[in-house]
């Protein structure tokens, strides 16, 4: 720790070494020139985020237009006029090479005149401006037949095609498509039409400049998988967000325990706090609205199967009755699943993490944590509960205690973990039979662990490089700035995989949020969190998106992630929530044989 505490010293300083030469932009750029313009928000509530990007193909150009999108986010209908009147622009330069004035804050609607001194002394004017730009994006997200049956269709962005996969016939059916933002989509999909037919009914969909177009088939049919797992070449970004500016969730200093889950085309957040959680978009994370909560009452945590069903449960102190509540529709009030007295020793309480793995109306593994009492108590326990043929045939109280943290100044100490969101863990099943163990990383040690059905460490992968440092000068490490104790489990398509999303405790130092998605079907394998053999799906690097870095002193060191199989079995949504970094987003992946 000793040496990061060194280089932060002397990161602080090189400002003030250089503020003679603020004209100077230092190396960032691998050959002569200007080589990207970038604008940020400088008012309003994206205030320091990015606006738009203009990446320099041309070194010898004299006129650089910074594309605005039109609206932002993208997916509002908020013009960014107003906001180009006063834009902070930012310019990558090579070495030596300069702009007369320095660049500040410009106008952007107006021709800014700037004078361009390469690295050899030669000179010209150029002018830097902004333009909005209407997207060029023309993609069918969701399609979904209403009548005669609800049918979400299964969209290949690849092949531009959208399979309806039903025996049903569709000879009269109405559907609702779903689009990118401010695009349009001709003939209306409301309008009754037959999709009996082998050669499929073909969509236009026109992006909002316009122009760019791209035809979709919606065909009756079953695609192909592949025989295991995920396609890894079909990683797609869903958006990334700031979950207080973009969705209205409570800011980082907020005190909060949040839990997601997944169900059709909703993603559920729960903020822990007793208030009714909320659904969005999960194709592009738009706001919805409140759940139907009935007589649930979200104290506690939320998560959700492999078929969309959402469980909700209490907080529960030591004696009171922990209740976990079932619903498949955000407008459907939940109903009592099952219901269990919290008793243990420690007198701790339970429900402050809960996962899931497997179909709740057939066979699942359902793990409730039981966090220890603040400023009192540590615990490592947490309740294992086998569901089979939709019903509960055993809760057991699990230990893990009996085992030691193995890394850094935890070394040799009962395997505990606290009150605190930051190190209270989720620890979910390694299957839905119940039988090959959990999942758990807690703050502190930082390496994750397998425990086996005895409760045994059956395998660690350690999250530190050696000597505890940064191992590849890209953020590829999990140390005590970090809380890796977000994990969720789940079968798709003949595999389990796990997902481990790693916040950030102190947002202002590195290396900030990670995700890791691992395949343990056959187990971990490997020795480091970050280069396991058992990786199929990483982003070590989030410190690239946008995310608070200005956190000091909050409340909300915690977070959430989940894996969300589609119920028809060909996606996999992965999701992640970093409240004190204040970012939401999500990937996809399918099983798509191409």
């Amino acid at each position: 720790m000793k040496k990061r505490y060194i280089i932060l010293i002397l990161s602080a300083l090189l400002p003030l070494l250089a503020c003679h030469e603020v004209e100077h932009v230092a190396p960032t750029a691998d050959r002569q020139g200007i080589t990207s313009l970038t604008a940020y928000f400088t008012s309003g509530k994206f205030v320091d985020q990015e606006m738009g990007r203009l990446e320099v193909t041309d070194p010898n150009t004299e006129r650089y237009v910074i594309p605005i999108p039109w609206y932002f986010p993208e997916s509002s209908d908020d013009i960014t006029t107003p906001y180009m009147l006063n834009v902070r622009v930012r310019a990558t330069l090579q070495p030596n090479c300069k702009l007369t004035p320095a660049l500040t804050t410009l106008d952007l609607t107006e021709e800014n005149h700037f004078t361009y001194t390469d690295a050899t002394g030669a000179s010209r004017d150029i002018i830097i401006t902004g333009e909005r730009v209407k997207s060029s994006k023309c993609e069918i997200l969701s399609f979904t037949v209403n009548t005669p049956a609800t049918i979400n269709g299964m969209v290949d962005k690849v092949n531009r095609q959208v399979s309806l996969i039903t025996a049903r016939d569709l000879s009269m059916a109405t559907a609702t498509a779903m689009v990118t933002p401010h695009a349009t989509i001709s003939p209306d999909p409301s309008d009754a039409r037959n999709y009996n037919g082998d050669d499929g009914v073909v969509f236009t969909v026109t992006a909002h400049d316009g122009v760019t177009k791209a035809e979709y088939v919606v065909v009756k049919n079953v695609p192909q998988k592949i025989d295991y797992g995920v396609n890894t070449s079909s990683v797609e970004t869903l958006f990334n967000l700031d979950p207080s500016t973009g969705l209205g969730l409570p800011g980082y200093n907020a005190v909060a325990n949040v839990s997601m889950g997944v169900i059709d085309s909703d993603l559920i957040v729960n903020m822990g706090d007793g208030s009714t959680p909320r659904y969005f978009n999960k194709i592009l994370g738009t706001v919805g609205g409140e759940i139907k909560l009935g007589s649930a009452v979200p104290t506690g945590a939320i998560c959700s199967d492999e078929q969309d069903h959402l469980l909700i449960c209490n907080l529960a102190a030591s004696g009171e009755t922990l209740n976990i509540w079932k619903t498949s529709s955000v407008k459907e009030a939940p109903e009592l699943f099952y219901s269990f007295t919290n008793e243990n020793g420690l007198a701790v309480p339970a429900g402050s993490e809960m996962k899931v793995i497997g179909n709740v109306e057939e066979e699942a593994s359902i793990s409730i944590t039981c966090p220890g009492v603040a400023g009192a108590s540590e615990s490592g326990l947490f309740y294992s509960i086998h569901v089979l043929d939709g019903s509960v045939i055993s809760c057991e109280l699990k230990d893990v205690s009996g085992n030691t943290f193995a890394f850094e100044n935890m070394a040799g100490q009962p395997y505990r973990w606290g009150w605190i969101a930051a190190r209270s863990p989720s620890v979910p099943a390694a299957s839905k039979s119940n039988d090959a163990g959990w999942y758990c990383c807690v703050y502190s040690d930082n390496g994750l662990t397998w425990f086996k059905p005895d409760l045994t460490v059956g395998k660690r992968l350690n999250g530190y490089g050696p000597g505890g440092e940064d191992v590849d000068g890209g953020g590829s490490y999990v140390d005590s700035n970090t809380s890796p104790n977000n994990l969720d489990t789940k079968g798709f398509n003949n595999a389990n995989y796990l997902a481990l999303f790693v916040s950030n405790h102190f947002p202002k130092w590195w290396p900030g949020p990670q995700l890791y998605v691992y395949d343990i079907t056959a187990g971990l394998k490997g020795e480091n969190i970050w280069n396991s053999p058992s990786l199929v799906f990483s982003k070590p690097y989030m410190y690239n998106l946008q995310y608070n870095s200005s956190a000091q002193d909050g409340n909300g060191a915690c977070g959430d992630v989940i894996l969300a199989p589609s119920a028809d079995g060909y996606m996999l949504y992965i999701y992640y929530y970093d409240h004190y970094s204040q970012m939401i987003g999500g990937y996809s992946l399918d099983c798509i044989k191409r």
